[in-house]
């Protein structure tokens, strides 16, 4: 990891196969090392082993099932293991024993980090096409801007006109009509760094962001799910 990374201490990393979160336990000794603020995403299916596979069948439960879940890779190791490395205490609450190797770092110390647990699913597109699932696609527009402080959750699934998260450093214009207030609300808020715009009209989103000079801005389709197909047309 310090191989890779060791020059860039805000450096995000993405482990697409984390399995037991071993890249995210290297990030978190990395930073503790050296005072950095690099951040892991991991990501692993739920899977259980072939043998287990076997005797939860015979015992009449299918993948979904809470007895086969419990036991898949993602809820049985990399979570309970990203906590507890991050506690400093192994899955009974005992402190870990020693420091780390070629560290004098006690892992009984843990490390002074956070992690937030996301589960992917499928959306309705169509629910999507009404903007009946912006509330779903929120912690998407979150880790966007950098996954600055805890993601936020919207309380009502009523769609608001604009968010203005200035503990994230991101917000969300939803009602283009209502532009002037929301430009007015992040002139209060210098702190805002990622700004995302929903508007089908490419010429609107220029012209409302050509005062945002050094911020990060996006662009949002109407049609949210446009945003992130692969190699496809709109």
């Amino acid at each position: 990891m310090k191989f890779y990374v060791g020059e860039n201490k805000d450096a995000l990393i993405v482990d697409f196969f984390s399995g037991s979160g071993t890249t995210l336990h290297a990030v978190n000794l990395l930073n503790a090392e050296d005072g950095g603020h690099r951040r892991c995403i991991m990501v692993t299916n739920n899977e259980v082993s072939e043998s287990e596979a076997k005797v939860l069948t015979k015992q009449g439960y299918i993948p979904g099932d809470g007895e086969w879940e419990k036991l898949g890779i993602a809820r049985y190791v990399t979570w309970p293991r990203t906590v507890c490395s991050i506690e400093g205490h192994d899955a009974n609450g005992k402190p870990l024993k020693g420091n780390y190797i070629g560290s004098d770092i006690p892992m009984a110390d843990g490390f002074k980090a956070n992690a937030a647990y996301f589960k992917l699913g499928f959306l309705d597109k169509n629910a999507v096409a009404l903007g009946r699932q912006f509330k779903e696609l929120l912690p998407v527009l979150w880790m966007k801007a950098n996954c600055i402080g805890p993601c936020p959750n919207l309380e009502s699934d009523e769609l608001p006109k604009m968010l203005v998260l200035s503990e994230n450093k991101f917000a969300v214009l939803i009602d283009e009509t209502y532009y002037s207030e929301f430009d007015a609300k992040l002139t209060e808020h210098p702190e805002i760094q990622t700004i995302y715009i929903i508007t089908d009209s490419e010429s609107a989103y220029r012209e409302m962001i050509r005062s945002y000079e050094g911020k990060d801005c996006y662009q949002l389709y109407r049609d949210y799910l446009d945003n992130f197909r692969i190699n496809t047309g709109r």
